[in-house]
């Protein structure tokens, strides 16, 4: 059974919009947009957001091993973000913050149960204001996944 005291907010980071981060991302994703790769202060692609993480303070623990879930055993189930304006852009500073929204759990088609979390970060400006906010669906399988399988 998931235990709903997990429900929460976990501490989240400040972390900067590099120019260069932007430029290696777009390119990576081969979003070709003169506004991502020749602005000097050029927008973030909208699922730059992903990698927030590597910014994260060593030792901040992410959202789904906070609840108890195993790294060994998760899977991606889901990411979406929304924008409450233009997209953030190189030079600003994002705050984030975390929280579990959701856990349930339902029967695998394999056997076993699947747990489930879905996690939503906020991204705010240096002025406060709620910039994009990303949902995230972890899954984690009633057992390591296995060769061949």
């Amino acid at each position: 059974m998931t235990d709903d005291s997990l429900i929460g907010v976990i501490p989240g980071f400040d972390f900067p919009v590099e120019r260069g981060k932007v430029l290696e991302f777009a390119r990576a994703v081969q979003a070709h947009d003169a506004a991502y790769l020749e602005d000097p202060q050029p927008v973030i692609p909208p699922t730059w957001l992903m990698t927030a993480g590597t910014w994260a303070p060593v030792g901040l623990q992410h959202p789904a091993s906070a609840i108890g879930f195993d790294n060994a055993r998760l899977l991606h189930g889901g990411q979406e973000f929304r924008f409450f304006g233009p997209p953030p852009r190189a030079g600003d500073v994002l705050t984030t913050e975390s929280w579990i929204d959701r856990l349930y759990e339902k029967d695998g088609k394999r056997g076993g149960k699947l747990r489930f979390a879905e996690i939503v970060t906020s991204y705010r400006d240096g002025a406060g204001e709620l910039v994009a906010e990303g949902r995230t669906t972890v899954i984690e399988t009633s057992k390591p996944a296995s060769e061949g399988s």
